[in-house]
């Protein structure tokens, strides 16, 4: 396997620093080499955040990316800012809830995700991260589900572990559309 490049992007409040910590616990738990980078503006929660996560199966020089394989974009200006970046014939997860602007490159596979339609059919669009989360994972085969599913469990504990069933549900949401 060749290492899995990904970032993730939205604006604060989305989840998208736990997408990608669940994604390094569950590449952890594999057995793999993992980096994960958070980014966030000073604004937190409406500001922009992002992260980068690199899965490998073989020593990782540097958690920095400057070619993505996978780009997942929460809301356009994450699409604006991340899709110059994405390797030629990487994947493009976007979410189209909240992206109406889409990509201009022809060379991207591009996975359209309602990320938030498919949350808030299961009675809260607080867990669109997790339909992306889910998307991202059968699609790239980064991790198994089974990994995130452990680490979520590991994650979610105290007065979080109420969550634990919806999040299952949403993971998987994708899928069953």
């Amino acid at each position: 396997m060749t290492a899995h490049k990904l970032i993730i992007a939205g604006f604060g409040g989305q989840g998208i620093l736990m997408m990608g910590q669940l994604i390094a616990y569950a590449a952890m738990s594999e057995g793999r080499e993992v980096t994960w980078m958070p980014s966030y503006g000073p604004e937190m929660r409406g500001g922009t955040a992002n992260c980068s996560v690199i899965v490998s199966d073989k020593k990782i020089s540097s958690p920095i990316i400057l070619e993505a394989s996978t780009v997942a974009a929460m809301n356009q200006p994450s699409l604006t800012k991340f899709e110059p970046i994405l390797a030629p014939g990487g994947k493009l997860f976007i979410n189209i809830s909240l992206i109406k602007n889409l990509p201009t490159r022809n060379d991207l596979e591009i996975v359209s995700v309602d990320a938030n339609g498919i949350a808030a059919g299961l009675g809260t669009d607080k867990v669109s991260n997790i339909v992306m989360l889910g998307a991202i994972v059968d699609q790239t085969e980064i991790v198994k589900t089974e990994s995130v599913v452990a680490a979520m469990e590991k994650l979610m504990k105290g007065d979080k572990e109420n969550l634990l069933p919806l999040n299952r549900k949403a993971l998987t949401a994708w899928k069953n559309r």
